[in-house]
């Protein structure tokens, strides 16, 4: 270990998340073998994807940094290079989760355990009403006065929804029910895809003061597979557009959550001033808005995660526990209903309203900053260049991608292989004259192939723009899980995504899910305080 690197031992890693002070406690493995079994306050920072991940997780650049793995050594190597990037207050968990499990402390399966928990809790404390699929299935069937509204992602509710079902992401209910449901009578029935986003969701209306009776869906999607009834796929329904009369109302539920709930909320002016504290205390602040509101105008640098996905997988955007976090939109509704969750999960969480129009503004996706980048020196090649020589058989090509986006189409002749596992790969791929390196967009390429470079004789080279790049050329692609040299094990498969036994694996994962509040009424470590007065 570095000598700029510090073991800590699992009691002083437990007294350390209990000491009132910032931390961020990352996982250098992949997502399935974290999935297996990690702490509970763990964020998943693979090794592989470190640079692309880590600015955004923890901004502060001095916070305090504490790495863990299952014994793999990832932990020692990810310390190091984040040490190299300009961390200073970085250690490893002695003895990885096995020690934390030796010294009696808990350990979880599952990723997004916080968020998931945090549902489970809400449920309990709040007691949010809910209803089967069975009963759900009767109301429509008989064609009773109801609105179905499924909180997850468009992109999810497009891939399996329920007959009749609106996609409303969770931050945006709220935001348009006035327009969705006129009438108070109205019996609204919130869903996701299990239990998490079906419960905020359900809890968030009923916090916002609806007059309608809401209940969530017990266990979502999931339970109507699992009751037999038809699950459709590619429906594309979406609420109308917010009306003056509908935001109107939407403003005044938001207003009695933020009183209610004692949100702050903030000026420019504040967070100018927290921005310049962000070198003592870390800062997050983030556009919670509908990505297509977000993707015509947003301030410049500000990340965009619906406040709904926020809630569903906080660790993924916020690693540092104890930091603070803004929430901002154009009108206060939904950064106001997703600081009130963040408030209860036991962030020190704003809501802000700001004007993306005004002065300078960014169309299009956020681009994170990848520290290392500009460092890393490496060769380009075209991909029509690179056609030419896969032709001529003297390159081979390593593509470094999410596995997912490798089986749906690769460079062909391609192999496939994690970045922390190279020095794996290396010796399974032909010997020829060059390695190409490739990636989605080219970044995580550009990494790898600097990796490549100091541990082989042969040339090194990075696509340019990548395997899209390619793709953009008009260039041939393969699929299926061809030249796989290491297990695609980055990505941990959701039950209905498993190739067998789909209604075994989503009853064991409801199970799991479930059983989440009975482990956080013994755990020490979660922060939740859910207010239910």
């Amino acid at each position: 270990m570095s000598s700029a690197l510090k073991p800590i031992t699992a009691a002083a890693l437990k007294a350390a998340l209990h000491d009132g002070k910032e931390i961020a406690l990352l996982d250098a493995r992949e997502e399935v073998p974290f999935d297996a079994r990690h702490l509970l306050m763990a964020a998943c920072v693979p090794l592989s994807r470190l640079e692309i991940i880590v600015d955004a997780s923890v901004p502060r650049r001095n916070a305090r940094v504490v790495w863990c793995d299952d014994g793999e050594g990832l932990a020692q190597r990810a310390a190091a290079r984040m040490a190299a990037l300009g961390y200073s207050d970085v250690s490893v968990l002695e003895g990885g989760v096995a020690a934390w499990e030796a010294a009696g402390y808990p350990v979880y399966s599952g990723v997004h355990v916080p968020s998931k928990a945090f549902a489970e809790v809400v449920e309990h404390e709040a007691g949010t009403p809910w209803i089967t699929a069975e009963e759900l299935k009767r109301l429509i069937d008989t064609k009773a006065d109801i609105a179905l509204f499924d909180s997850r992602s468009f992109e999810e509710f497009h891939a399996n929804s329920i007959p009749t079902a609106i996609s409303v992401p969770g931050a945006e209910l709220v935001y348009r029910f006035a327009d969705m449901v006129p009438s108070p009578k109205t019996m609204v029935i919130v869903n996701c895809g299990g239990r998490t986003r079906s419960i905020i969701g359900a809890q968030s209306l009923i916090n916002a003061g609806v007059p309608n009776k809401v209940v969530s869906l017990k266990n979502g999607t999931q339970a109507w597979h699992l009751a037999g009834y038809q699950v459709l796929k590619g429906v594309t329904a979406k609420p109308p557009p917010v009306s003056p009369a509908g935001h109107a109302a939407a403003k005044a539920a938001a207003d009695r959550v933020a009183q209610r709930f004692g949100i702050a909320r903030i000026d420019a002016a504040t967070l100018t001033a927290w921005q310049a504290e962000s070198t003592t205390r870390t800062l997050y602040v983030l556009d919670v808005r509908d990505p297509s509101a977000y993707l015509a105008g947003h301030l410049p640098g500000m990340k965009n995660v619906p406040g709904g996905q926020l809630i569903q997988e906080t660790d993924r955007h916020a690693a540092t526990w104890g930091a603070r976090v803004v929430l901002v939109d154009d009108d206060g509704v939904r950064a106001v209903m997703t600081a009130h969750w963040m408030k209860q999960m036991g962030w020190d969480a704003a809501a802000m309203t700001v004007n993306p129009s005004a002065g300078t503004q960014e169309i299009g996706p956020w681009q994170p900053r990848v520290p290392g980048l500009d460092n890393a020196q490496v060769a380009g090649i075209g991909a029509a260049a690179l056609q030419a020589r896969l032709q001529a058989g003297d390159v081979t090509v390593i593509d470094v991608d999410w596995s997912r986006d490798y089986l749906e189409g690769h460079i062909p002749g391609a192999w496939y292989g994690l970045r922390a596992r190279l020095p794996d790969v290396l010796p399974q791929v032909p010997a020829t004259h060059a390695i190409v390196l490739t990636s989605g967009d080219g970044v995580l390429a550009k990494l790898a192939a600097a990796d490549v470079k100091s541990a082989t004789s042969q040339s090194v080279l990075a696509l340019e723009g990548g395997t899209s790049a390619w793709r953009k050329a008009g260039l041939p692609l393969q699929t299926g899980a061809t030249r796989m040299a290491t297990a695609p094990d980055d990505i941990r498969l959701r039950a209905r995504e498993q190739n067998e036994n789909v209604e075994e694996a989503m009853n064991a994962y409801l199970t799991w899910e479930i059983n989440l509040v009975n482990q956080m009424a013994s755990d020490e470590d979660q922060r939740f305080h859910v207010m239910t007065q």
